[in-house]
């Protein structure tokens, strides 16, 4: 009698997600700007947007697929903004949802690396434990504008990923991105990262094989 009650309330909420689902992809952009705001704030819905950005992209023209990143990032920048807030005033509510020692070390990250802490966390894809750097920022004083940007530009590279592989490689991108999405973001995320690197050391060897021109 339990067996049966509980797998017919797990049913309804399967039934329930599924039809808010098809909600959201039904109001488009709108939709994703909703739901990243809600996953980059208090809710947590791993790969949700993601996902989203993929399916409804795949078929769709380059601005279509602009837009839907556009209002994805710009749901996820107001959702990380709250949360922000909520740090900035005190770290009761960060201390409470996580170990000392976690905060400890991400304390250590933003004293070495500032924004870089928001920036490279906000790209990788879940179970990237994201919402504690974003607390912390907060927490320690990460300047407001600097953290926007940082959010802004980690989210733009993250999202863009998946709606040019839904764009260009369509129907198989969904299937094999549905299925493997924390794998192929990291892997993406890793190649951009050596592709930046290698773009910094060629400008530095370029900068100094450049004579220096004296100030006048």
């Amino acid at each position: 009698m339990f067996l049966a009650t509980a797998g017919g309330f797990w049913s309804a909420v399967r039934v329930l997600i599924s039809q808010f689902y098809v909600f959201i992809v039904s109001l488009g952009g709108p939709g994703l700007f909703f739901i990243a705001l809600a996953d980059s704030s208090f809710l947590s819905l791993p790969e949700g947007n993601d996902i989203l950005i993929v399916v409804l992209s795949t078929g769709q023209s380059w601005q279509s697929m602009t837009f839907y990143v556009v209002m994805t990032t710009a749901g996820s920048i107001c959702g990380c903004a709250l949360l922000y807030s909520v740090g900035r005033r005190g770290g009761n509510f960060l201390r409470k949802r996580f170990k000392e020692e976690k905060i400890k070390e991400v304390e250590d990250l933003y004293r070495r690396w500032g924004v870089w802490a928001v920036v490279i966390p906000s790209v990788l894809p879940p179970p990237t434990p994201f919402k504690i750097f974003v607390l912390s920022a907060g927490l320690f004083r990460l300047s407001f504008l600097k953290f926007l940007l940082s959010v802004a530009v980690g989210r733009s590279i993250r999202y863009f990923m998946w709606g040019i592989l839904a764009v260009l490689y369509g129907e198989l991108a969904r299937d094999f991105l549905e299925q493997n999405l924390p794998v192929v973001g990291t892997v993406l995320f890793a190649l951009f990262v050596t592709a930046m690197v290698g773009y910094a050391i060629m400008w530095l060897r370029a900068r100094r094989r450049s004579p220096r021109h004296e100030i006048a």
